[in-house]
């Protein structure tokens, strides 16, 4: 099986990326056609997917497959701990010059080798209490500990095994903590296995089956949603995908 993870250690997908995250609509999506419900997704993985009203004091959070960052410092706003892990070096290393810098400038493709110059700043979050860590989210380390939200945005269709994500979430998330996983389900064999696919063949069914399945034992099904989103390649050129959320609740006592 051929790899594409590198793919993410590129200039290209850092600007793509931080675009993404921290690009205003207007730099996101000049043209009043397009679908301006699928900007700001990092955001709104936090804001439509976290019940923060049921947050502890002093709560903590881990966010993978943070990218460069949005979703991690969001989360902050309500959490009083949060780590952000990406396999990327790239993506953390942008991040982290972001908390430090509170801003860092980038170059946007606008068409052929036309490019523009972007800025993007650090949201207005104490950012104290946020930390990055280059890792795998296949391979955490033992003692990261347990948190009251765990947020996995757009990660288990990247990963060459993500039955090893899943059998690690149960000893990540706190009794009675949440757990936010939204994908695209865009399974490719250059990034994993048919094999270890979850669901997304005849024989195995519907990825949200297959998820619930593995899940089940140890956490509750609070919801599904429909989240889309868009990632700008260039000026006339975007992606727009539709990510399944599923909210879940870390049972007190497993099944």
């Amino acid at each position: 099986m051929a790899s594409d993870a590198n793919v993410y250690e590129t200039d290209e997908l850092l600007s793509q990326y931080l675009l993404f995250h921290y690009g205003d609509p207007v730099e996101q999506l000049p043209w009043k056609e397009g679908p301006a419900s699928a900007l700001d997704f990092p955001l709104r993985c936090v804001t439509e997917c976290v019940d923060t009203a049921a947050l502890p004091e002093n709560a903590t959070a881990l966010d993978l497959g943070c990218a460069v960052g949005r979703s991690t410092f969001e989360l902050a706003r309500h959490c009083h701990a949060v780590i952000g892990i990406d396999f990327s070096y790239t993506f953390i290393f942008a991040a982290r010059t972001l908390c430090r810098d509170k801003e860092l400038p980038y170059e946007v493709v606008e068409t052929g080798s036309i490019y523009t110059t972007h800025t993007a700043r650090l949201p207005d979050v104490p950012c104290s209490r946020v930390r990055f860590e280059q890792g795998d989210a296949q391979r955490l380390r033992p003692d990261l500990g347990s948190f009251d939200v765990v947020l996995a945005c757009n990660l288990l269709c990247r990963l060459p095994r993500p039955q090893l994500l899943l059998e690690r979430l149960p000893s990540l998330v706190n009794p009675g903590g949440q757990l936010v996983i939204t994908t695209p389900n865009t399974w490719l064999e250059s990034f994993t296995a048919k094999e270890y696919w979850l669901g997304a063949t005849p024989e195995t069914g519907e990825p949200l089956e297959a998820l619930q399945e593995a899940l089940a034992p140890h956490f509750e099904l609070v919801e599904t949603k429909d989240l889309p989103f868009i990632i700008r390649e260039h000026r006339r050129k975007y992606q727009w995908s539709v990510a399944q959320a599923s909210i879940w609740r870390r049972r007190e006592q497993d099944a």
